[in-house]
């Protein structure tokens, strides 16, 4: 029955694929101008970009947005257009 419910769940999704914009550490940006490039392009506050930007600067990276593939590209585009290492994956 179990199996039933989480197969009927998956096909109320559709085929729409969510994706995930991945911010990676590097050793050039500040903390501020991570902080604000992330109020800026992904429209967090500023306790959410505080604390991808420790997590990125932690573990090395930190998924920051989940959303359409077209929305996430066009933010990874102005986070690089910043100096900021990003990357858009399938979720």
């Amino acid at each position: 029955m179990k199996k039933e419910l989480l197969h009927k769940k998956d096909q109320l999704k559709g085929n729409k694929q969510d994706y995930i914009l991945i911010l990676y550490n590097d050793e050039i940006n500040t903390f501020d101008h991570v902080i604000k490039t992330l109020v800026e392009v992904c429209g967090h506050d500023i306790f959410q970009a505080e604390q991808c930007a420790m997590i990125t600067h932690f573990k090395g990276s930190c998924e920051i947005k989940i959303g359409s593939r077209g929305m996430l590209l066009s933010m990874c585009r102005n986070l690089k257009t910043k100096g900021l290492k990003s990357k858009v994956e399938v979720v």
